[in-house]
C-alpha cells in the first residue's frame, strides 16, 4: 500500500519547521554521536524520547536511521538496537515495491519547511502491515544546511479514534438536541452548550462561572445534590428526572421536567482518577410528563366515579347515596366538601333582578378539622348566613359552576374562608350546581387547602359528572319527604 494521503502544515508566523522539533531531533542526533557515555544531556534525551506517547524516528541526511524510541519498538515490534543504523525502511519496515516512495516523502521534509503528514503501511517485525500516519520534519544544521529529518508517527485507527472524540464533543457543544452543560468540583458552568442556555434561558457565556442557584429559582438543592453525588461516587446507573423553577427574563417563573444523565469527568493523563468535573446532559420532557399525569388523572377520577357509582348501588337511603358517591370524589380532589339544598324553589329567573337569592340549608359536610367522610348535619332547617354575591349563591344565580380563591398572602386566608362559612384552612372553593329534572336542588362546595393548586376548568367538569349522580339520589330524597 502505498502513501494514500499527504500534506504540508506551517506553524502560524514561521518561515521554518518549529524550533522546539528541530532542536529536539538535532539535539537527538547529537545524543546519539555521544554514544552511551555521552553525559547527563545523552540520558535526559534519551529518557525524553523513551517515554513520549508518540512513536519517533529520525534519520540523518543520507537516511540512516539515528533514533528510535519504545513507542516505535511498541507499533513495529522492531527494537532500537534492530532498527538504528538502518538505512531507511527498505526491506524490513517497508515493502520493497513502496521502499523509495515511501523513502523519498520521508526525506523530502529537510527540503520545504513546516510539516509534512503522510499515511504510510508500514510492516511489522512479525510480517503484519500497519497503517501509520507521520508527521516528519526536517533538521538544519549549524550552518543552516539540511541535517537530516525526525518523523513522529502513529496508527491511524489511534489518530481516527482521538479524531472522533473531538468531533463528538464538539458536536455535542454545539449541535446535540440535548442541553450538555459542564461543571467543575465547584458546580459552576464552565462550558454550556446553545440547547442548554436556552433551556436555562440565558446566553452560554452569562452562565459561565455562575452558580446554578442564580438561574433554577427551586430545584437547584436537588440538581447540586445530583452533582455532589457524581463527584464522589460516579455517575448513576439510570437517567433521573428533575423539577425546577426558571427565572425567566420578565421576572416571572416556569416549571420544566429534565431528565438528565450525568459523567464524571476525570483527568486520563494522572495516574489516579482526578475528578475534572461532571457532564451533564438533559432533556425537556416537561410536555410528555404533564401529558402522562393529566392522562393519570383521567383514568383514576374515571375509576371513582365507577366505583362511586357501585358503592351508591348498594346504600339504602337517598342521603347515604349522595354522601358516598362524594366521598369516592374526594380522593386526591379536595379536602372538604360540603352539601346545601335549596330551601324552597327557585324561581326560574334565578337570583337576579327583583328576585330575592335562594336560600341555602346546610345537609352534609366533612370535618371541618381533619380529613374523613361526608356525614349528615343537624341544621334544624336553618339557612345558611351566606352573604350575598356568595359563591354558593352565584352558582345558583348561574345554573353552573364558580369557582374561588383566597387572595395572596397567608395572614388573610382565616378571614376570606371564615367570612364565607367555610374551614379556615380553605384557601381554593368550587361550588357546583345541583340539577335534576330540570330543577335547582342545591349547590356542592369542593375545599382545598394551602398544600393543592386552585381548581381548573377540568376539575369543574369533574366536579359537574360528581353532582349530577348525587344530584338524582337527592332528588328522590325530596320525593319520599
Amino acid at each position: 500500500m502505498s502513501a494514500s494521503r499527504s500534506e504540508t502544515t506551517r506553524p502560524p508566523g514561521s518561515d521554518g519547521p518549529e524550533s522546539g522539533e528541530a532542536e529536539g531531533a538535532e539535539g537527538a542526533e547529537g545524543a546519539n554521536a555521544a554514544g552511551p557515555d555521552g553525559g547527563p544531556g545523552a540520558d535526559l534525551l534519551a529518557a525524553l524520547l523513551d517515554g513520549m506517547d508518540a512513536a519517533l524516528c529520525a534519520f540523518d541526511a543520507d537516511g540512516v536511521v539515528t533514533h528510535w524510541n519504545r513507542e516505535a519498538e511498541r507499533i513495529l515490534g522492531w527494537s532500537a538496537d534492530e532498527a538504528v543504523g538502518r538505512r531507511g525502511f527498505a526491506g524490513w519496515a517497508v515493502r520493497s515495491a513502496d521502499a523509495d516512495e515511501v523513502h523519498g516523502r520521508l526525506m523530502s521534509a529537510m527540503g520545504v519547511p513546516g510539516r509534512l503528514v503522510h499515511e504510510f503501511a508500514l510492516l511489522r517485525k512479525d510480517g503484519s502491515r500497519v497503517l501509520v500516519r507521520t508527521q516528519s520534519a526536517g533538521v538544519r544544521g549549524a550552518d543552516g544546511s539540511p541535517a537530516g529529518v525526525y518523523c513522529a508517527f502513529s496508527e491511524v485507527h489511534a489518530q481516527i479514534d482521538l479524531e472522533r472524540s473531538i468531533a463528538l464533543s464538539e458536536a455535542l457543544l454545539d449541535d446535540a438536541v440535548w442541553g450538555v452543560v459542564l461543571v467543575d468540583v465547584d458546580l459552576r458552568p464552565t462550558v454550556v452548550n446553545g440547547h442548554a442556555a436556552r433551556a436555562l434561558g440565558a446566553g452560554p457565556s452569562a452562565l459561565l462561572g455562575r452558580p446554578l442557584g442564580e438561574t433554577v429559582v427551586q430545584g437547584v438543592e436537588e440538581l447540586e445534590g445530583a452533582l455532589q453525588h457524581v463527584l464522589a461516587e460516579g455517575a448513576p446507573r439510570a437517567l433521573a428526572e428533575l423539577w425546577v423553577t426558571l427565572r425567566t427574563a420578565d421576572g416571572g417563573e416556569r416549571r420544566r421536567c429534565w431528565r438528565s444523565g450525568f459523567l464524571r469527568l476525570a483527568s486520563p493523563l494522572a495516574e489516579e482518577p482526578v475528578p475534572l468535573g461532571v457532564g451533564w446532559l438533559f432533556q425537556d420532557v416537561t410536555e410528555a410528563k404533564l401529558a402522562a399525569q393529566e392522562a393519570d388523572k383521567l383514568r383514576f377520577r374515571s375509576s371513582q366515579l365507577h366505583r362511586a357509582g357501585r358503592a351508591a348501588g348498594e346504600c339504602e337511603s337517598p342521603m347515604e347515596a349522595a354522601t358516598v358517591c362524594l366521598d369516592f370524589a374526594l380522593v386526591g380532589f379536595a379536602d372538604h366538601a360540603l352539601i346545601d339544598l335549596v330551601l324552597g324553589d327557585v324561581p326560574p329567573g334565578g337570583s337576579t333582578g327583583d328576585v330575592p337569592p335562594a336560600r341555602l340549608v346546610r345537609v352534609a359536610a366533612t370535618p371541618g378539622g381533619s380529613v374523613g367522610p361526608c356525614q349528615p348535619v343537624s341544621a334544624g332547617g336553618i339557612p345558611v348566613r351566606y352573604r350575598e354575591g356568595h359563591p354558593a349563591l352565584q352558582a345558583v344565580a348561574r345554573t353552573g359552576s364558580v369557582r374561588a380563591s383566597a387572595p395572596s398572602g397567608t395572614s388573610t386566608t382565616p378571614t376570606w374562608s371564615v367570612s364565607r362559612q367555610w374551614p379556615p384552612d380553605s384557601v381554593h372553593a368550587l361550588c357546583t350546581v345541583l340539577r335534576s329534572r330540570g330543577r335547582t336542588l342545591g349547590v356542592v362546595t369542593f375545599l382545598r387547602g394551602t398544600s393543592r393548586p386552585s381548581f381548573e376548568r377540568a376539575d369543574a367538569v369533574y366536579a359537574e359528572d360528581v353532582t349530577a349522580r348525587m344530584a338524582a339520589s337527592l332528588d328522590l330524597l325530596q320525593s319520599e319527604s
